[in-house]
């Protein structure tokens, strides 16, 4: 666990590196990343997604209060996982994520992010058995 995250004291996102177990299935991989992050007893969760390749998952919480911080940071969900918690800077709070996000494209790529947002969704092969194998389908 990064040390760091066990002093913040202010509200801020953190981000939420898990992988999972070798042993663990893709698909069981991903149910429990999904009811770690749906747990009402743990802070807002802003985003998510699973990986291709090993199983396991990244996310964005909410972290408003120290009781919350300690919640996540002390969540029982996912044993036998490798996790990292990262305190972010810029995020601190789900309207300063996405703020964020609309400052990197501006500033580091000139797009902007009203403007994807509103693009149609490609789609490339099949989201779900990619979900269930950890594999590009």
């Amino acid at each position: 666990m990064n040390k760091h995250a066990k002093r913040i004291q202010k509200p801020r996102c953190f981000l939420v590196y898990a992988l999972a177990p070798e042993d663990l299935p893709a698909a069981e991989a991903n149910r429990v990343f999904n009811e770690f992050i749906g747990d009402q007893s743990l802070p807002l969760a802003v985003y998510h997604d699973h990986f291709i390749g090993q199983p396991g998952g990244v996310a964005i919480f909410h972290v408003d209060t120290i009781e919350a911080r300690d919640a996540l940071l002390n969540q029982s969900h996912l044993p036998g996982w490798q996790v990292d918690f990262q305190p972010l800077i810029f995020s601190y709070s789900p309207s300063a994520f996405d703020e964020q996000i609309a400052f990197t494209l501006k500033a580091y790529r000139g797009a902007d992010w009203e403007d994807l947002r509103k693009e149609k969704r490609p789609s490339y092969g099949n989201p779900s058995r990619e979900a269930e194998t950890a594999e590009e389908g």
